[in-house]
């Protein structure tokens, strides 16, 4: 269909900064929109044509609809043309249940479950022969040997797992002349009307018979038999009348040498989050919690009065504290005896409990006799599935995570794990580099049978498709398997531009939030061309980004600017990258290379201190030995998926945290370590958000806000009133606005949509009250001063230093654009780390400070990179170690020393290629980053 028009146009757009700009946007193209962090790309692109966008397709929904919904507010603009419907791929959080996966976001593992569950070959887990189908004959020789005398039931299933009421199917029995059913366990009659939750899952079989085994009844049983497989599709069920046990027959799957037999699968018996695929012990987690001895007992230098139990807290006259006190005191012991000097007969006694009787006092402090001890140990797990929150959260701080032993972490039972297709397990396969499981399905046609082969085409075909897409967004180093908690927001957003690129729709908008974030020059072609193939189906692609790769490949560049915040919001260039030539800015210098980031003339030479870490072979690192020089900007580099993040964030940082603040997160596997003595502070500055509510900002979370409120109720004005720094707090009562409670917005929930967020009518989002208000610091009253930028508060608030400092901070790292109230969920992932670093950088250095950084140019502009540069190495000048895990190339030629890892992602990564300078590293032919280290050096 030929397109309306040939442009999106925007007129009159005055979002946050923006300048009343208008802009005209080719469709059908690939465009990028840059320029300085907090310019105004996002207003833009986000808060104006995607928020347009949205607005426009709700407006679609029914009044009755909307009415639920609240009215979306219009964008504040003129006028939008030649809008597509619009989808946005942002670098949102990532889901965080446990239960999701890779393969189950992008439907790959569903598409393996379908496979195996038609294709696989079933083998016994007893004796790990192939299963073979048995003859009714076969069938009934077994039942009678095995059931000779006995009474059973012949239960034939009809429903496994499935929602619903099922009336009509009970009616259908009826009329076929049964009149009993087992139900969810329970055998029913079916005289009276059968009533079922159809919101939950149920399991329904018919009772074709109930007889006693004997040579009598061997035509009655034949017949039976037979009716059961007729209606249980080739499955029935035997259960023993008088214990209830169950033995399953089938006429498809059974060992042929003890007998056990396996219902023919379906998609759900290979899920991890079915009851019928899971593993009961973890229940489809791969992992249960299990009681850590060393947590309940930190010391055992030191007694129970001092404190030797940590569970039970500060010592005093409670009930268990009396019944440890008792088991010592019949052991010879006192709650003063050090726990090293007890017996370990005793102390297991006092962990795991006894049936022993003992003499305690009551609270009375009258003798009585015990009948036993429940134990420590069961005391936690007990409230391990407690009601409360903060039970739970009790217990689990002795516990740790550990791979279920049942399943092996596979998540699954152990019949599942039996399905195999050329002697691979569905989770052989889900635990597969992406790469490799592609290698896998080349040519996998010629090793299945015929009939495999005219079952699963289809399905290899779609599995395919769909791991081609991943391997084009540079993401062939994770497994289908890995849990969707630990992936980067960059990686998640890649894998959703896959599922888009699957879904083959055209005529749309997207917009994409910085998708190279994360990712390694090397594969930034292949993101690339997966935008171009986007856009090649016949969709409009808007890209805000940074990376110049991109910005070179786009078919037309917007550069918004030319400063942050109040200084931006302005169209300095809108045209193809080939006309670059004609205009000049910031970003454009940049790109014409009239501009660059100074490569240091000098490298930093301490090489006195080291940290050296022995043995690291965590995930997939490969006996790794790490030297870091203190005292340098460090820099570990490596493609995306090499081991950089198992190396330094999952086995340095946690025996550093140990060391340092007696942290109690485990480290990946490694043999030694040494060197610690010459660090006395380590610092983690990663990309998590800094609050997960709106309440939560750069103030509060930099603790300025404090120092802001204290200087409020220090004003004449409030004295008068008598109001307190809580006064002017939006989290207690008082001086907020009880309508919102301090939030400045109404939440509304929506059933199976995402809350809206609606302005307080009361305060108009202002936060507090008309009172409040009314008190005021040079004309600004507290909401005027949380609605100021950052670079304003600077100027605001230059004559308190204690305020000014801390602003400074957050200034020198870039962040003068955001406003000081900002809801700490409207940052991104860059944002959130460069505020962190601010904090940081506000507290005094210790001068032997390690601290770690993951990506801090993720969302920097290359005038950003220049001011975080110069932070980083101030934090250098003074001594301390900065060890930076980056992909940008203006960064690692800026390091002291480099440490490479790889040579690729996933199982063909994990080693240490190369630790020296970059000009070093660029000798270091199977380097992929010294390839492009290279360039940027022009060596």
């Amino acid at each position: 269909m030929e397109n309306q028009t040939e442009f999106l146009e925007v007129y009159g757009a005055r979002v946050h900064n923006l300048k009343n700009i208008d802009v005209k946007i080719p469709r059908d193209k690939l465009v990028v929109i840059t320029g300085l962090s907090g310019s105004g790309k996002s207003s833009l692109a986000f808060e104006t044509i995607y928020a347009e966008g949205q607005r426009r397709y709700i407006e679609t929904f029914s009044s009755y609809a909307r009415q639920f919904l609240g009215n979306m507010e219009r964008p504040d603009v003129d006028k939008i043309t030649g809008l597509s419907p619009v989808i946005s791929i942002e670098q949102k959080t990532v889901n965080k249940n446990p239960r999701s996966t890779v393969g189950t976001i992008t439907e790959i593992y569903d598409f393996l479950r379908l496979f195996y569950s038609r294709v696989a070959d079933a083998y016994s887990f007893n004796t790990g022969e192939k299963m073979v189908k048995y003859t009714t004959d076969q069938i009934i020789e077994r039942i009678m040997a095995e059931y000779d005398g006995k009474k059973i039931i012949i239960l034939s299933p009809l429903v496994r797992g499935r929602k619903g009421h099922y009336k009509e199917l009970f009616v259908k029995i009826k009329r076929q002349g049964f009149i009993r059913a087992k139900v969810d366990g329970k055998i029913i009659d079916l005289i009276e009307e059968v009533k079922l939750d159809r919101y939950k899952m149920h399991d329904i079989d018919i009772v074709v018979d109930r007889l006693e085994i004997n040579a009598e009844n061997t035509t009655r049983l034949k017949q039976s038999l037979e009716t059961a497989f007729k209606f249980g599709k080739g499955t029935l069920s035997i259960q023993d009348f008088d214990s209830g046990e169950l033995t399953f027959f089938s006429k498809s799957l059974m060992c042929p040498t003890t007998g056990i037999a396996y219902e023919e699968p379906e998609p759900n018996f290979f899920s991890f989050n079915s009851p019928y695929g899971a593993c009961n012990s973890c229940r489809g987690l791969g992992t249960v919690l299990e009681i850590d001895i060393k947590k309940i007992i930190p010391d055992d230098s030191l007694s129970v009065k001092k404190g030797a139990l940590a569970p039970l807290g500060k010592y005093s006259q409670n009930w268990i504290f009396r019944q440890v006190e008792a088991l010592l005191d019949m052991e010879g012991h006192t709650v003063n005896t050090p726990l090293k000097e007890v017996e370990n007969d005793v102390i297991n006694e006092i962990l795991y409990g006894t049936n022993k009787q003992f003499k305690l006092k009551n609270a009375s402090g009258i003798l009585e006799t015990s009948s036993g001890f429940e134990g420590i140990i069961n005391f936690i797990s007990r409230y391990q599935d407690g009601s409360s929150n903060s039970l739970q959260n009790w217990a689990k701080s002795f516990m740790n995570k550990v791979n279920c032993s049942t399943c092996e972490g596979t998540r699954l039972k152990k019949e599942a794990l039996f399905f195999k297709i050329e002697d691979k397990n569905i989770f052989d396969l889900a635990d597969m580099d992406i790469e490799i499981l592609v290698e896998w399905f080349q040519n996998i046609e010629s090793r299945l049978s015929e009939t495999q082969l005219k079952v699963g085409s289809e399905i290899i075909k779609e599995i395919r498709t769909r791991l081609g897409f991943l391997l084009e967004v540079g993401l062939g180093y994770l497994t289908i398997n890995r849990s969707s908690a630990t992936l980067s927001g960059g990686e998640a957003q890649r894998i959703r531009l896959a599922t888009q690129i699957g879904t083959e729709l055209t005529g749309v908008l997207y917009i994409l939030d910085e998708p190279s974030i994360g990712l390694h020059q090397r594969d930034n072609d292949r993101l690339i061309s997966s935008l171009k193939k986007l856009r090649d189906i016949g969709n409009s692609v808007i890209v805000v980004e940074h990376d110049k790769d991109i910005m070179m490949e786009c078919d037309y560049l917007i550069d918004i600017g030319p400063g942050a915040g109040v200084k931006g919001g302005e169209i300095l260039v809108a045209t193809e990258p080939s006309r670059l030539d004609e205009f000049s800015s910031s970003t454009i210098d940049y790109l014409k290379e009239t501009k660059e980031i100074i490569v240091p003339k000098e490298r930093r030479k301490n090489k006195e201190k080291f940290l050296t870490l022995t043995g690291a072979t965590g995930n997939n690192l490969k006996g790794v030995d790490l030297k870091i020089p203190l005292g340098n900007m460090v820099g570990v580099t490596g493609v995306s998926g090499s081991g950089k993040s198992s190396l330094i964030n999952q086995t340095l940082y946690p025996i550093l945290n140990a060391h340092i603040y007696n942290g109690v997160k485990k480290p990946l596997p490694y043999k030694k370590i040494t060197g610690l003595d010459h660090i006395d502070k380590v610092i983690e500055i990663d990309q998590s958000p800094i609050g997960r509510t709106p309440r939560s900002n750069p103030a509060t979370y930099t603790q300025v806000f404090g120092e802001i409120r204290s200087l409020f109720a220090e004003l004449n004005e409030a004295k008068i009133r008598g109001y307190k720094p809580g006064r002017f707090s939006f989290n207690v009562k008082g001086g907020r606005c009880e309508e919102c409670r301090g939030a400045g917005v109404q939440t509304i929930e929506m059933n199976f949509l995402p809350d809206v967020h609606v302005q307080c009518d009361t305060c108009n989002g202002k936060r507090y009250n008309r009172e409040t208000l009314e008190v005021k610091y040079r004309g600004k009253s507290i909401n005027d001063v949380l609605s100021m930028s950052i670079e304003e508060g600077v100027k605001f608030f230059e004559k308190i230093p204690k305020i000014h400092r801390k602003l400074e901070t957050l200034l020198s790292v870039g962040l003068g654009y955001l406003t000081l109230g900002q809801p700490s969920t409207t940052l991104s992932g860059g944002e959130a780390q460069r505020v962190k670093l601010a904090t940081e950088l506000s507290k005094k250095d210790t001068g032997n400070t390690f601290y770690i950084l993951d990506e801090p140019t993720t969302g920097l502009h290359f005038e950003d990179i220049q001011l975080l540069l110069d932070v980083l190495n101030r934090l250098v000048d003074n001594g301390n170690t900065v060890l930076v895990i980056e992909h940008n190339m203006d960064v690692i030629k800026s390091a002291d020393y480099l440490i490479d890892i790889g040579p690729e992602g996933g199982s063909k990564g994990g080693e240490l290629l190369f630790s020296g300078t970059p000009e070093e590293l660029c000798k270091v032919e199977r380097s992929h980053t010294g390839k492009y280290l290279k360039k940027e050096l022009k060596l």
